[in-house]
């Protein structure tokens, strides 16, 4: 008998479809939401610290504490995913992260407001590795790459309605009603969230060693997805595409280009929407590339990682004291390459771990980007007080960190290729069998 000349369709590959894109739709819309709870103060920095009387260094800390949390949560979520399901870990984060928007908006006290922050940075981590888990569970492994792409692009567009609906309803309204008023949409998607979404097809459920509990599953799940190195690559170019564009979007743009570049904030949020904008883009390009093409994974994040650094360079080193317009619109285009290029981190622990380890190995790559965001994050509010608001000093902390990415990607990027050449290890077929036989 003749080997096949193809590569075989897995026993556990979903087929996709239109139920497939329904229930993804309802998971891609609590990460839309919280989004839009994540990035809203990045559109009200100002005003927050106005609201509460803060220096650069105390607003960090909002974003510093809510990354915190997330960062710190990746690892837990994904172990619940893989044991509780999608549905249990997304209805858990739909109920937190409103709970903490809502309380953002009536806080009277900036330790208040940090708590909010907090309880809503635990609701949001707990959103996107669900969302990833739907798209390997619900369609094909060929799909996948395409699909998370689809979901960060989903997930920009939540950013794009912080910048265009609520940083209006801000000024226009005040700022109870705006974040209180937002807060309403995170039970907008909890209702469908509870109705209808599955967790996965019928007749592909996880087998059971993903079931499997234990008083070292825990340790186990972590210890198995480290071990491989298309986990820690995945981790580390997330860390480095990632973060500059997060740490603009998040807090520090919005201030620096009214600020240190002179403009208006109706010109600045412009710019912060064409970062969005130019996400959703790339992102689609992205996509379609790494799907079709294992091997353009590598060249892209390179690439981000290059022209972002560039581009950043020759804004802060502009001879004069404000960069022309041109120059800071090919910045936020640029910008706009970094969340499309972090999600290839996990098109390389996607393949580097069977499926009862998907939830754990997704927490761990999510973690990196974070990790980033939230150290420069801190670094920009240090150095914008120690220099008395230089943000060319302040900014060129970036660079530090890219630096270190880049340094690991290319040390463990053979390492990661020569075990994708190698298979792993089979699924077991039982849990196959009745299905098998009612058809």
């Amino acid at each position: 008998m003749s080997a096949p000349t193809g590569p075989p369709r897995l026993p556990l590959d979903p087929p996709g479809g239109r139920r497939a894109l329904a229930v993804w739709a309802i998971g891609v819309a609590v990460y839309f939401v919280a989004v839009i709870f994540r990035t809203s103060l990045g559109v009200a920095g100002l005003d927050a610290a106005d609201r509460f009387h803060v220096n650069a260094s105390a607003l960090a800390t909002f974003s510093i504490l809510q990354l915190l949390v997330y960062a710190g949560m990746q690892i837990p979520v994904g172990l619940l995913v893989d044991r509780l399901g999608t549905k249990r870990v997304l209805t858990m984060g739909a109920v937190l992260f409103t709970v903490g928007q809502l309380g953002f908006a009536l806080a009277p006290s900036y330790g208040t407001a940090l708590a909010a922050r907090a309880l809503l940075g635990c609701g949001d981590a707990m959103t996107f590795i669900s969302v990833l888990r739907l798209g390997t569970r619900w369609f094909p492994a060929r799909r996948a790459p395409l699909m998370a792409q689809l979901a960060g692009l989903v997930g920009m567009a939540g950013n794009l309605v912080s910048t265009l609906v609520l940083a209006p309803a801000l000024h226009g309204l005040g700022w109870v009603p705006a974040f209180a008023g937002s807060s309403a949409a995170g039970l907008l998607v909890l209702v469908p969230l509870v109705l209808f979404l599955r967790d996965h097809p019928e007749g592909h459920a996880p087998p059971p060693a993903a079931r499997a509990g234990g008083g070292g599953f825990v340790r186990r799940q972590i210890a198995e997805s480290w071990r491989e190195p298309g986990t820690r690559l995945g981790l580390w170019v997330h860390f480095t595409t990632q973060f500059p564009a997060m740490v603009f979007l998040l807090l520090w743009g919005m201030p620096f280009l009214v600020e240190a570049q002179g403009l208006s904030r109706g010109t600045a949020g412009g710019l912060m929407t064409l970062i969005v904008v130019a996400n959703m883009g790339f992102g689609l390009l992205y996509g379609q590339l790494v799907g079709r093409r294992q091997g353009a994974r590598i060249p892209l994040a390179l690439g981000t990682v290059g022209a972002t650094a560039a581009l950043w360079g020759a804004v802060l080193a502009y001879p004069g004291e404000r960069a022309p317009m041109w120059l800071l619109t090919t910045l936020c285009v640029v910008l706009g390459t970094c969340g499309p290029a972090s999600m290839i981190g996990f098109d390389f622990a996607r393949p580097a771990n069977p499926a009862e380890r998907q939830g754990t190995a997704s927490g761990i790559t999510n973690m990196g980007g974070f990790l980033a965001s939230m150290t420069t994050l801190l670094a920009v509010g240090v150095l914008l007080d120690a220099t008395g608001d230089d943000y060319r000093i302040a900014f060129s902390s970036v660079f530090f960190l890219e630096a270190l990415g880049l340094s690991q990607i290319l040390r463990l990027r053979p390492a990661a290729l020569a075990r994708e050449r190698l298979p792993l290890p089979a699924p077991d077929p039982q849990p196959l069998a009745p299905a098998r036989a009612r058809t």
